[in-house]
């Protein structure tokens, strides 16, 4: 979950450069990028949309630093959040807390910083005494509770966001849309979603990912159009 592939450049925004990626399948290589170039502006919240299985998730987890193209590279100057709620990256032995506290040195926090970090996670997070137990007695909902919880805690400048904007029950998910909002004040957001409400309330462009290639569209609705007309 926490592995980062970008290399530090005087480039603007976020700069996709040859890059192929490929599964292998019964059927041959299931393609999801296929030598594409391309240049994710500056300073934009931005939607990705695309059919099922065009590899909207997979491209999220590459900006992520979570999965890696077969050739080219990925290049930005800016840091990135893991997909909010992503709960496949926690080990299962480990505490709630161990876990952020391992999350917290990776990212070279200090003994007080992490200290900080660990207070406002099980705050958040509102886990209780399960936060001092093995994650792998965690449900799904609370994993992801940790996980948004964890990911809102560290200053990235853009945040990955897969599907969903927030977790848990009513009050809690009223709880991450008001931490969203905050957040978007501040910074940047990509976004893959099939809500196009959501795309279109948050976001500044869309790139629409079809056949292994991707188009920007600074025209929102333009953008959406061309992906329901798929």
């Amino acid at each position: 979950m926490f592995k980062k592939i970008f290399k530090k450049e005087s480039v603007k925004g976020i700069s996709i450069r040859g890059v192929t990626k490929y599964y292998n399948t019964k059927k041959g290589r299931k393609y999801v990028l296929k030598n594409e170039s391309f240049e994710i502006p500056e300073g934009k919240n931005i939607g990705v949309l695309g059919r099922n299985g065009a590899g909207k998730s997979t491209l999220l987890r590459m900006l992520g630093g979570i999965d890696f193209p077969n050739e080219g590279e990925i290049l930005s100057d800016k840091s990135f959040s893991w997909p909010l709620a992503l709960s496949g990256g926690f080990q299962g032995n480990l505490s709630g807390r161990d876990n952020c506290k391992f999350v917290a040195r990776v990212y070279g926090k200090t003994p007080y910083q992490t200290n900080k970090l660990i207070e406002r996670v099980k705050e958040f997070s509102e886990l209780g005494d399960y936060f001092d137990m093995p994650i792998k007695t965690y449900s799904s909902g609370m994993k992801s509770k940790l996980s948004f919880g964890l990911s809102i805690s560290f200053d990235f400048d853009y945040y990955l966001v897969d599907e969903t904007l927030s977790v848990g029950d009513p009050s809690f998910k009223h709880k991450c849309e008001i931490e969203v909002d905050r957040i978007q004040k501040e910074k940047l957001f990509i976004i893959v979603s099939h809500d196009t409400k959501i795309i279109e309330r948050m976001c500044d462009v869309v790139i629409v990912l079809t056949n292994g290639s991707l188009k920007l569209y600074e025209n929102i609705e333009e953008g959406i159009s061309v992906y329901e007309n798929q």
